[in-house]
C-alpha cells in the first residue's frame, strides 16, 4: 500500500485533469499519481470524479488502493466493451474454458482407446503385421468415441448453457 508521503508541488493526475489546485489532503493524490494521467482519465470518464471520491471516502484506508485498481480495471473494460465490461471478458474466458475441457475430454478418450488398441494383439492382414495407425484412429474406434462424444457433448452443453452470456446479464 502506498503511504501518504509529502508530495512535491506538482498536482496529482486527478487535480490536473479537473484543473483544480491539489491540496495536501487530496483524496486522489495517493492513488492517481501525476505520472499516470490516463489512469484517472479513464476512471473519471466511466465513473465521474465525484462518485470516485465518494467511493474512496466510504472505503477503509487500507483497502483504497485495491479499490482504485478495481475501478481502473473496470473503467478500462467498460471503455473497450461499454455494454458488458468485465462480464464480457469473463464470459469469453468461461466459453474458452468449456471448449478446452471438451477438447481435453476428447483427447483423453482417444488416448484411452489408442492405448487399449495398442495393447491388444496385432492385426494380421495379407501376411503383414500392422497396428491401427493413429491417423486412422477415429475410424478404428468404432462406436466408443461416438458414444463418449455424445455423452460428453450433452454434459458440456448443459454446462455451457449454465454459463451462457449471450443474453443480457442479470445482476
Amino acid at each position: 500500500m502506498r503511504t501518504h508521503e509529502p508530495r512535491s508541488s506538482s498536482s496529482c493526475a486527478a487535480c490536473k485533469l479537473l484543473k483544480r489546485r491539489c491540496t495536501p489532503n487530496c483524496i486522489f493524490a495517493p492513488y492517481f499519481r501525476s505520472d499516470e494521467p490516463k489512469k484517472f482519465a479513464k476512471v473519471h470518464k466511466v465513473f465521474g470524479a465525484s462518485n470516485v471520491s465518494k467511493i474512496l471516502i466510504e472505503v477503509p484506508e487500507e483497502q483504497r488502493e485495491d479499490t482504485v485498481n478495481s475501478l481502473a480495471y473496470e473503467a478500462e473494460a467498460r471503455l473497450r466493451d461499454p455494454v458488458y465490461g468485465c462480464i464480457g471478458a469473463i464470459a469469453l474466458l468461461q466459453r474458452r474454458m468449456i471448449e478446452l475441457q471438451h477438447d481435453l475430454a476428447l483427447a483423453r478418450a482417444r488416448l484411452a482407446r489408442y492405448a487399449a488398441t495398442s495393447t491388444s494383439p496385432a492385426i494380421i492382414t495379407n501376411d503383414r503385421l500392422s497396428m491401427a495407425p493413429f491417423g486412422e484412429f477415429p475410424a478404428a474406434c468404432g462406436g466408443f468415441i461416438d458414444s463418449f462424444y455424445q455423452t460428453s457433448s450433452d454434459v458440456l452443453n448443459q454446462e455451457a448453457n449454465m454459463y451462457d452470456f449471450s443474453q443480457i446479464p442479470y445482476i
